[in-house]
């Protein structure tokens, strides 16, 4: 007798065996989203940085804008040589790690920035230095800065803020301010792109769904240039408390790894497992804003710097980076670098937020598989 499974045709057999994994594999990139919304994570830690390379300033809350949040790396520093300027960073200039800065009046017009020269091993050499947050740039001639092949022209602080900086330093450098121009965001996958048909037909002519379509791209369609700051390549860097702790059991027992050296923005705790950020498409903080995690961080040599003395660190703090190497470097667009964190952008919809230690944020898209880094010629 023809059993009953001889009876159906072999078309819808291997019909099922096509669309049946993969319907299940949709379902469950689905509903990942809402496993997530049901533990959801909150934000431990901000940081600011407002001038670039040097010690952050931890905030219990901040304006989160397009470009980051407010203040943040809106100063950089430069080295004068011979044949130009050289953009400084704590990976090759690891005595900007002597640089404490805080913020007076954050929200103030009046706001000031006070940098604090720490000179470990010569206390003789502390000193202060304060100056505006916004300064008034009516005065300040042009400066024109390259940032990993991202060109701005920004201000040139007075000449008495860049001698301050030289004498802590030993040799000249010179102090920029952003002002109101910002940098262009250079990864070749989120330059301006029309939308497909497909996204407009469906947001002209089924509008419920409109949400839907936004939610599963991981934002709207992106018709603008994303700007930034002096952030290396993105408006935000979130990191994973629970991430951090696999990174401290790497070194020996008594030993911690500080957050403060991966130089994030947002630092979240409550994730289930280490990593699992590497995947994350989007994420939705305190149900108002939406922030697309566009890519991994890959690291460098500034994670092994010794904060305490500005040099560069010994024993198994100073080789956190070749601790990482075995199982993290994890990007094939920057194969060479160990990934901690993941970059993030606000929604080209966002409207200013205060953001706040405390808030919850859930994850709302899960990608597939991994991104691939795409900005070329990172310094």
């Amino acid at each position: 007798m023809e059993s009953e499974i001889e009876k159906i045709s072999p078309f819808w057999l291997i019909t099922a065996f096509i669309f049946i994994p993969v319907g299940v594999y949709q379902l469950l990139n689905l509903l990942s989203p809402f496993v997530n919304n049901l533990t959801a994570m909150t934000i431990s830690e901000i940081y600011v940085y407002p001038i670039k390379s040097l010690r952050g300033v931890k905030l219990t809350e901040a304006v989160g804008t397009k470009y980051g949040f407010k203040h943040d790396r809106t100063f950089m520093l430069l080295e004068v040589t011979p044949t130009g300027h050289k953009n400084m960073a704590v990976s090759r200039y690891p005595a900007m790690t002597q640089f404490l800065t805080e913020i007076t009046g954050h929200n103030t017009t009046s706001g000031t920035i006070t940098i604090t020269y720490r000179a470990y091993g010569d206390a003789q050499k502390a000193k202060t230095l304060t100056i505006p947050l916004t300064p008034n740039t009516e005065k300040l001639p042009p400066f024109d800065v390259k940032l990993h092949e991202s060109k701005v022209t920004a201000l040139k602080m007075p000449d008495e803020h860049n001698a301050w900086f030289s004498s802590c330093f030993g040799f000249d450098v010179v102090l920029v301010y952003l002002g109101a121009n910002k940098r262009a965001v250079l990864f070749q996958d989120m330059q301006p792109r029309d939308p497909t048909p497909l996204s407009l037909f469906i947001h002209k002519y089924i509008p419920l769904a409109s949400p839907y379509l936004t939610r599963l791209t991981g934002g709207p369609p992106q018709t603008a240039q994303h700007s930034i700051t002096f952030a290396d390549c993105a408006p935000y860097l979130i990191t994973s408390q629970t991430s951090l702790a696999d990174i401290s059991s790497r070194l020996p027992p008594g030993s911690e790894m500080q957050m403060s050296k991966f130089r994030p923005n947002i630092v979240l705790s409550g994730a289930f497992e280490p990593y699992e950020e590497d995947y994350w498409g989007s994420i939705r903080i305190n149900h108002a804003v939406e922030m697309v995690m566009a890519h991994n961080c890959p690291r460098c040599q500034s994670i092994n710097i010794d904060y305490e003395t500005g040099k560069q660190g010994t024993g198994p703090e100073g080789q956190v980076l070749k601790r990482m190497q075995h199982d993290r470097r994890i990007d094939a667009g920057s194969k060479w670098s160990p990934v901690f964190g993941r970059y993030g952008f606000w929604d080209a919809r966002g409207r200013d937020v205060v953001v706040r230690v405390g808030y919850r944020v859930n994850v709302t898209k899960v990608n597939p598989r991994l991104t691939v880094w795409s900005w070329d010629n990172v310094e």
